[in-house]
């Protein structure tokens, strides 16, 4: 009997700080290597808050990736990091902090399921402004699944879905730097009526 070759697909993990996006990425690639196939997973280089060779969740699971710079998002660079055979090999290809990457991340991820492969890509939808980040509208148009988690609200206890970037107790003001990287010391997650807009 022929079997099929292996269809690809794009799933997106997606939503605010605290939500458990990397949890639900690790719980994901926990499965696949339960049923031995091969993962390959990259993070930006930019995200060093808790491992330079790994991601860790803010409660510290962590799994093994690779450092990928944003604005190097190819197949050749892929191949360059961790080799053409491993590239082949994996079964499951995904990336986290998604987010961080610059718009070529799409196209990569197309050419990935293109060649049957299972991409998963893990990232906050919106900026600390409440603006559409990086590539991640466009990943969440071209998925196959998209997942958005929520998180608690500090504020009200409600369903948070904002990452509410704070400047000594107070909201950054919008024209702040897109990108900064941390945790609990720099943010909130809040729900849609407590968030505010700085």
């Amino acid at each position: 009997m022929k079997t099929m070759p292996q269809q690809g697909r794009l799933e997106v993990i997606t939503g605010c700080m605290f939500s458990g996006k990397t949890e639900e990425l690790i719980r994901r690639l926990e499965r696949v290597r339960i049923a031995r196939k091969k993962i390959v997973l990259f993070k930006p280089t930019i995200d060093n808050r808790y491992s330079e060779r790994a991601i860790v969740t803010h409660y510290g699971r962590e799994f093994a990736a690779h450092l990928l710079p944003p604005g190097e998002e190819s197949l050749p660079e892929l191949e360059r990091i961790v080799s053409k055979d491993a590239i082949v090999a994996a079964t499951v290809i995904a990336f986290d902090e998604g987010n961080f990457f610059s718009n070529k991340l799409p196209q990569l991820c197309e050419d990935l399921v293109a060649r049957g492969k299972r991409v998963i890509v893990a990232g906050l939808d919106l900026t600390f402004a409440g603006e559409p980040f990086g590539p991640m509208p466009a990943l969440m148009a071209l998925a196959d699944e998209v997942d958005k988690l929520h998180a608690v609200c500090v504020k009200c206890g409600g369903e948070a879905t904002r990452s509410q970037r704070l400047i000594d107790g107070k909201p950054a003001p919008a024209s702040d730097a897109v990108i900064k990287v941390g945790g609990t010391e720099f943010y909130e997650a809040r729900c849609r009526s407590c968030y505010e807009r700085g």
